[in-house]
């Protein structure tokens, strides 16, 4: 790359929500010059694009627009459909922050010669005095913390990384100052959390929209006796204890999906609580990595950080240890680790115990 990046010019993702209309209000603010970036995976028509449109309208800010459908649905729906055809739990967010988000906001900051981008994210940057290194920090807003859905990104990403919204504590301070700047979005509700994904309801965006099958297998207990029929392994994940539509006697959970032989298990609650969980394509956002030493670590979003260490096998897996048992670790799921507030990386759950 041959031309000067000024480090006065960033560009935001742009989503027409409160949280990337409030970062573009506070980076112009720092004396930012800011253009918003819209990544398209949904259709150009649809009232997320109006909105940014209108915020970068107000802001009178440039709006890039990049069509990404194709790459989403290459990247981030295919993978979606094939974690839940094999009995797994998918991280579409993480999936997308690497491979779609971020890269288009690299590209077009290179276009424009921006030094940095941004999102609005509630995460926190820092570099490493040591070794120069750039690293996500969980921010104030512990409540809204979104580090663990970007422990994909390396140093590419987060040396030229802003993220406005990391010293906020609550949602109402975002949106009191779009409304104080009288932003027709102040009042927008947040997004669902899959955003391609009507309503959450997953299965029947698999079933009618993507064409999979739900097929019917059996339950078995955890010694492998059969004891009822399932409605198909895309409406169960690890650790549910409803919607079995058969009764017990006594409460139940699923304890494990087997996607070949078309099976679930079910087990007790004491069953789901695991050790040891084994992770795979695992990510550093640095050159440490850890092992050994002792670090915190959360096996889904909204877990809380516990005690553990890590270490390698020799085939690449991660093994990590915690020191109190983790309830329901879910294949496919993402296990991400922290020194102190410090996201140092992390792996998609392969299995536990």
């Amino acid at each position: 790359m041959n031309r000067i990046l000024s480090k006065k010019k960033v560009v935001l993702g742009m989503s027409g929500g409160v949280d990337s209309t409030a970062s573009a209000v506070i980076l112009k603010e720092k004396g930012y010059d800011v253009t918003g970036l819209y990544f398209d995976v949904l259709g150009k028509n649809s009232d997320s694009y109006q909105a940014a449109e209108k915020a970068a309208e107000i802001l009178d800010i440039p709006l890039i627009y990049k069509d990404k459908t194709s790459d989403f649905k290459t990247s981030v729906i295919s993978y979606f459909y094939n974690e839940y055809a094999a009995g797994r739990t998918p991280n579409p967010c993480v999936v997308c922050n690497k491979a779609i988000k971020f890269r288009v906001l690299l590209d077009a900051a290179d276009e424009i010669g921006a030094y940095h981008i941004a999102t609005g994210h509630y995460a926190h940057t820092e570099t490493d005095a040591a070794t120069g290194e750039a690293f996500i920090k969980r921010p104030q807003n512990r409540k809204k913390e979104q580090s663990y859905v970007l422990w994909r990104l390396g140093q590419e990403e987060l040396s030229r990384v802003l993220f406005p919204l990391n010293t906020f504590e609550s949602k109402d301070e975002i949106r009191e100052i779009l409304r104080s700047k009288g932003f027709p979005n102040s009042e927008k509700k947040d997004s669902q959390e899959i955003c391609f994904v009507e309503n959450n309801d997953y299965v029947s965006f698999l079933t009618e929209k993507m064409g999979m099958r739900a097929q019917k297998g059996i339950f078995t207990d955890t010694q492998g006796n059969r004891i009822g029929e399932h409605s198909g392994i895309i409406n169960y994940t690890i650790g549910q204890r409803k919607g079995f539509g058969v009764t017990f006697g006594k409460p139940v959970y699923v304890t494990g999906i087997n996607a070949s032989e078309n099976k679930v298990v079910l087990g007790s609650n004491e069953e789901l609580h695991k050790t040891r969980v084994f992770s795979v394509n695992n990510s550093f956002c640095g050159t440490d990595r850890y092992y050994g030493k002792n670090l915190k670590a959360k096996i889904r979003y909204a877990a809380p950080l516990s005690e553990c260490t890590i270490c390698e096998t020799e085939s690449g897996t991660i093994v990590t240890e915690f020191t109190v048992p983790q309830r329901a670790p879910a294949p496919g799921q993402s296990i991400v680790w922290y020194d102190d507030d410090r996201l140092i990386g992390g792996g998609f759950i392969e299995s536990a115990e």
